[in-house]
C-alpha cells in the first residue's frame, strides 16, 4: 500500500496527513484548533452527562444542558491534511493518518 506524497518546490517530500479521530476525553474545548482551521472541518459541541454530543446555543449563558464542550470533526472530507489542528491543540486530543493510494 503506497502512500500520497508531494514534491514541495524545494525538492523536499512533503506527506499530507488527515484528522481521524479527535480524542473527547483529553479534549478541553479550548477551540484554538477550530480558529487555526479554514476548511469548516471541525466544530464545537456540548458533552452531556451520558457522553451525547449537544449542540450548543447561539448564547453562552445557556450551559446546563452538557457537562463539557468538545471538539469534534464535522466535515472530514474538507480536511487538506495539513495537521495545523493537531500542532496547535495543547492536549495532543488528534490522529491523523496519510491517504492511501
Amino acid at each position: 500500500m503506497s502512500h500520497f506524497t508531494v514534491t514541495l518546490p524545494s525538492g523536499e517530500s512533503w506527506e499530507p496527513r488527515f484528522v481521524q479521530q479527535i480524542n473527547e476525553d483529553t479534549c478541553i474545548g479550548c477551540g484554538r484548533c477550530f480558529k487555526v482551521c479554514q476548511r469548516g472541518v471541525l466544530e464545537l459541541v456540548g458533552l452531556n452527562e451520558e457522553g451525547e454530543h449537544v449542540a450548543l446555543a447561539g448564547d453562552e449563558d445557556d450551559d446546563d444542558e452538557y457537562e463539557k464542550k468538545v471538539m469534534t470533526i464535522a466535515h472530514q472530507e474538507m480536511c487538506i491534511g495539513c495537521t495545523a489542528c493537531s500542532r496547535i491543540c495543547p492536549k495532543k486530543c488528534y490522529t491523523h493518518s496519510p491517504a492511501s493510494t
